[in-house]
């Protein structure tokens, strides 16, 4: 939460140079509390599932609050009017959550995985590493499967969607907190990681 609002800015900069996002919001410290009363069996997995969507749409309220990011309850590419938007999710998921798993392993990236796919579009994971640790060091690239099993910045449902319907696909991991790393490297097309699937 700390540099989100910095990230969101960064987005809106290069937006104005002709780059449009759906931005698709984690659960944040919501998503955290949920897994907390999950944890200490005040919850079913259905409810906590839900739950946890509705602590995304609520991230999805603090990333587009004192911005020009217009929140959208649809799945499609930003408007030129618009160019940085923010998804809320539950309003998607509860008309068709798209054969998605309830249960941990299926989380915010999995969501987002779905919604690139939709719009054949690439997805950009901002989040607070650098890329992937492989033996110590990040790699740049690293086939969806040797994932399966890995613990890292990326959920194992988006694993499992990335080796199976999702095939083809890809998930660039970046990090999000040094905004000015971030823009250098979607502009460069260079850093972080990509899973391929």
């Amino acid at each position: 939460m700390t540099c989100a609002r910095s990230l969101m800015a960064a987005l809106l900069a290069l937006a104005v140079e002709g780059n449009s996002f759906l931005v698709v919001p984690g659960g944040g410290p919501m998503a955290d509390l949920v897994r907390d009363i999950y944890s200490r069996g005040h919850l079913s997995q259905e409810a906590a599932h839900w739950m946890a969507v509705l602590a995304m749409e609520q991230y999805a309220y603090f990333l587009a609050d004192g911005n020009k990011a217009v929140l959208t309850r649809e799945i499609c590419r930003p408007k030129k009017d618009c160019s940085v938007q923010v998804l809320l999710p539950y309003h998607v998921l509860i008309e068709n959550d798209r054969g998605l798993l309830h249960n941990w392993d299926y989380t915010s990236d999995a969501v987002a995985a779905l919604v690139a796919a939709q719009l054949s579009a690439p997805l950009i994971k901002a989040t607070d590493v650098d890329g992937v640790m492989l033996d110590g060091k990040v790699v740049s690239e690293v086939p969806a499967n040797r994932m399966r099993g890995h613990k890292s910045c990326v959920d194992q449902g988006t694993i499992d969607l990335l080796c199976g319907p999702l095939k083809g696909n890809s998930i660039w991991v970046l990090n999000g907190t040094d905004v000015q790393q971030f823009c250098t490297a979607l502009k460069s097309k260079e850093g972080g990681t990509i899973i391929k699937g």
